[in-house]
């Protein structure tokens, strides 16, 4: 019986104790293999950052068991955080890589700009509501995001002294697009965008302009996304 306890004790000291980092590690590896690898998300770069990006330090204290989950959570001001499967499909879908500038309409917590950063050059991302914008730049330098740029502000006019943009990715439901995102998307770029009426089914839409100027619109699946809101 001495005996058994005393391996016992020598295997407790020197065993590595499971921390909640390493909880909140795996719990990534299981969200994108279950989440995001088994419905059909194949860009590495995008799974990359998937399994890289805290979410757990992008929501409310109160959400941190839920982070992982495949449902977006409140964030307070009536906004919220999306699912991961939309941040990756949505990230995805505009094929991200070094060197672009993308630009965000919705900042929220900043989950979707931060799973942008790890991939492109630099992330221009808006919020309209102060205080959310000011949590997330926070939230954001602490995790050690430089290359990203949070402006509090109506998203509806962009960024225009920063366009034109490689890509957009916009993160609240419009009626319809606004003309000052598709002036400031590059030529050959992508936007994807929720389109429809506040507070029912809209369509999550890609728009892709062409090289003369001209742009052409594809509806992809049914989303529903918080409203646009303006000042």
């Amino acid at each position: 019986m001495k005996t058994s306890l005393y391996l016992l004790g020598f295997i407790l000291a020197f065993s590595t104790p499971v921390t909640a980092q390493d909880n909140f590690q795996r719990e990534r590896q299981q969200m994108v293999n279950q989440q995001l690898v088994a419905r059909g998300i194949k860009d590495k770069a995008t799974l990359d950052a998937m399994r890289t990006v805290e979410r757990h330090k992008l929501v409310p204290q109160a959400q941190v068991r839920h982070a992982y989950e495949d449902r977006p959570l409140p964030i307070g001001h009536g906004q919220t955080i999306s699912q991961p499967y939309i941040v990756a499909y949505m990230t995805e879908i505009i094929n991200p890589r070094p060197g672009m500038k993308v630009l965000e309409i919705g900042t929220g917590s900043g989950y979707q700009a931060a799973v942008l950063a790890e991939i492109v050059d630099e992330v221009y991302t808006i919020e309209i509501v102060n205080a959310l914008a000011e949590s997330a730049k926070n939230s954001l330098r602490e995790m050690g995001y430089t290359n990203i740029h949070v402006k509090a502000a109506d998203g509806y006019y962009g960024w225009e002294e920063h366009a034109p943009f490689d890509a957009i990715v916009v993160t609240a439901a419009s009626e319809f697009i606004p003309p000052p995102l598709i002036a400031q998307l590059k030529e050959g770029g992508k936007m994807i965008i929720p389109v429809g009426a506040p507070f029912t089914n809209q369509n999550l839409m890609l728009v892709e302009k062409e090289k003369d100027g001209k742009w052409k619109t594809q509806n992809l699946f049914p989303v529903r996304f918080v409203p646009f809101t303006r000042n």
